[in-house]
């Protein structure tokens, strides 16, 4: 099931990055400081490491999405859990929600002690990029996946 994960992971962790990459930019703000940034997550030192730091944050941005996919992958595995591989967009959607509030509820206050984003414009964006770009392709993968397992 590693090879599923992994593509999950890259496919999701791919459009993730990218619109914030894009995200970044039409803000006029600088990638390599948005990514240092992910990466002070847990190396708060990384802020000031120049490339190295934007590096790392790439690593933190896809191990953190391996961790997301791994967990739908599992619990999309478990018999009780069976209409999520019947119905990926679905499972999607609320994985894609469930995730920006443990990533905006729980993750970033405790790491960084800031609130929940102020903006409806971030919180839509922010949404967005959980539930259509992370949640929706991870179970559709997942579902594939599992489907294939089953026959």
């Amino acid at each position: 099931m590693l090879r599923p994960i992994a593509i999950a992971t890259l496919v999701a962790g791919t459009l993730d990055i990218l619109f914030a990459m894009i995200l970044t930019s039409a803000y006029g703000r600088e990638i390599p400081d948005m990514l240092r940034y992910v990466a002070s997550g847990p190396f708060p030192g990384a802020t000031d490491m120049g490339t190295a730091g934007a590096a790392l944050g790439l690593v933190v941005h896809f191990i953190l999405m391996a961790i997301m996919a791994a967990a739908y992958f599992w619990f999309a595995n478990c018999e009780r859990s069976a209409h999520l591989v019947d119905m990926p967009v679905r499972g999607g959607i609320a994985y894609g929600v469930l995730t920006y509030a443990i990533m905006n509820w729980v993750v970033v206050p405790l790491r960084f002690d800031t609130p929940l984003p102020p903006k409806p414009l971030s919180i839509a964006t922010q949404l967005f990029a959980h539930i259509v770009l992370v949640g929706i392709p991870i179970a559709i993968i997942a579902a594939r996946h599992l489907k294939e397992r089953l026959r």
